[in-house]
């Protein structure tokens, strides 16, 4: 099948009102099957002794502006309390990302202010992709994320209608601050749904995973993607993963920054476990899971980086197949949109192969 769709999978142009409207396309590398759901069925699709795992990073407010001319876009966080960020140029949100103008060259030691009570050093100017920079806020802690809260704003998305408020980007469950751009596999899951797979004999667990940005508008800089992204895993999350593999039960992963964080804190003997640190893990067709079964995610088209990550489940002929089922029958795609579930034995009735 070619790669390119007989028709586009429409976005998802604003934030759905009311819960769990979104549709659930799933697929079944076992049987071969895709089937149409609603994202509420969800509970009903996994089974006792199965673990959901979401990561409950909350969003931060990481697009910060200097001028018109200069918009700088946190994207990773070090321990010792500087940040790589990526400069974009002159544009605004309605602009696509990749469309906006070249940045004016920054320089190490130079100051960086935002506002009256927030202002950064440029550290270190990466030597290849000037964009990438290194820089430290003048505060720390709870004073700089005062800071944030009040400067910044939200990465925002050129396809949407409208601007993304900060309580648009942030998933029901989330807690620390630690995400640059929405972990958005877990949007649409409420409490009532977690309840509910756990009622029926699931357990839902989590890790906290700094997601990165999705573009910098740079090609060359978009291909180092993902830059280094620190994580955390319970103990309670590591054994109920590993009881779950001991008992024979499923591990699905809300998003991909989920599965890159688990399948870290699996290297580099196979067996997980708890703990923190950085993860530069890329997922692809040549990439076989060790600690993830089952991924739920979002919707887009081949061609993206995030339509590779998926042939880490499933394959590509497959999920060929799915988009193509989903863009005839009117499923939204990109951070707002529907979701899919990729899960081995989810479905024993679907639309055949």
């Amino acid at each position: 099948m070619s790669a390119r769709l007989s028709l586009p999978i429409a976005p998802a142009r604003a934030p759905r009102q009311g819960f769990q409207r979104e549709r659930l396309l799933v697929i079944d590398p076992l049987t071969r099957r895709v089937g149409d759901y609603m994202i509420a069925e969800l509970p009903r699709l996994l089974g006792s002794g199965d673990v959901l795992v979401v990561n409950d990073a909350a969003t931060l407010p990481a697009s910060l502006r200097v001028d018109d001319e200069l918009e700088l876009r946190l994207v990773a966080a070090h321990d010792d309390g500087a940040y790589e960020a990526v400069a974009l140029g002159a544009g605004d949100d309605r602009v696509p990302t990749e469309e906006r103008g070249a940045p004016r060259r920054l320089h190490e030691g130079q100051r960086l202010r935002f506002d009256d009570d927030l202002a950064a050093r440029v550290l270190h100017v990466d030597a290849d992709e000037p964009r990438l920079v290194r820089i430290r806020f003048d505060s720390r802690d709870a004073a700089l994320l005062s800071s944030l809260y009040r400067h910044g704003k939200p990465i925002q998305y050129a396809y949407l209608s409208g601007a993304l408020s900060l309580w648009d980007i942030q998933n029901r469950y989330a807690s620390r601050p630690w995400a640059f751009e929405m972990p958005s596999a877990g949007r649409p899951l409420t409490f009532e749904a977690l309840f509910e797979l756990e009622r029926r004999g699931a357990t839902v667990s989590y890790v906290t995973h700094a997601a990165g940005v999705s573009s910098t508008g740079s090609a060359a800089l978009d291909a180092r993607l993902p830059l280094a992204e620190r994580y955390e895993i319970p103990e309670a999350t590591a054994e109920s993963v590993r009881r779950a593999h001991r008992a024979g039960g499923r591990v699905v992963a809300a998003g991909t920054s989920v599965v890159r964080a688990l399948e870290a804190g699996a290297e580099p003997t196979a067996a997980l476990q708890a703990g923190a640190g950085e993860t530069t893990l890329r997922l692809g067709p040549s990439y076989e899971p060790r600690v993830v079964d089952g991924l739920l995610t979002g919707l887009h088209e081949p061609g993206t980086s995030h339509f590779e990550l998926l042939e880490a489940f499933a394959p590509r002929p497959l999920l060929l197949r799915a988009v193509e089922h989903a863009a005839r029958t009117g499923y939204l795609q990109h951070e707002l949109g529907d979701s899919c579930l990729i899960l081995a034995g989810a479905l024993m009735e679907g639309l055949p192969s």
